[in-house]
């Protein structure tokens, strides 16, 4: 035991190079599947280099994505996808308006959704046509301000197309207590 630890030692074997290859894999990986899910080009503006990655401690996968020790997303297990943080989405907002995951809704509603009260069909004033059902969106005001994220139950057809029901199941509203 003690010749093989002598042995490395002396060899000076430099993981850096591997580390920062698989690093860099993983940070490609994560922008990929953000492309996918938003719209190319998404990735990289929202996931830059300085980005820290969680991993899931029982597992070992990605968890987390953080930015100067924010939350910026996380990757869900269940279906590979990832889950905006209100950070997230005031950056894709303000940076990345070419994103397809916006639903805007009436401004008479505002106050309730940034609560973190659901998004129905009737309130909603426009959805990007690339928004299907169970998508993660970033429901904002008519004047563009952030209120909430998340999922929609509808696709944007259905959400046109009702005028009664849920159309986003919202989980984290701007003004939540």
């Amino acid at each position: 035991m003690s010749l093989l630890c002598c042995y490395v030692y002396t060899c000076r074997i430099n993981i850096t190079p591997r580390y920062d290859k698989l690093m860099e894999r993983t940070k490609q990986k994560i922008r990929c599947i953000a492309d996918y899910q938003f719209g190319k080009g998404t990735g990289a503006k929202l996931f830059p280099e300085n980005i820290e990655i969680q991993y899931s401690p029982r597992t070992g996968k990605i968890r987390y994505i953080n930015l100067d020790g924010e939350r910026l997303a996380t990757l869900r297990p269940t279906d590979g996808r990832l889950s905006l943080s209100i950070q997230a989405a005031q950056t894709m907002t303000n940076h990345i308006p070419e994103a397809k995951c916006f639903v805007t809704v009436q401004n008479t509603v505002a106050p309730y959704i940034a609560k973190g009260g659901d998004v129905f069909a009737i309130h909603v004033v426009a959805v990007d046509e690339e928004v299907g059902a169970k998508d993660e969106v970033i429901v904002i005001d008519e004047n563009r301000q952030v209120l909430a994220v998340g999922r929609t139950l509808l696709s944007s057809s259905e959400i046109y197309a009702f005028k009664t029901g849920a159309a986003v199941k919202t989980r984290h509203g701007i003004n939540k207590s």
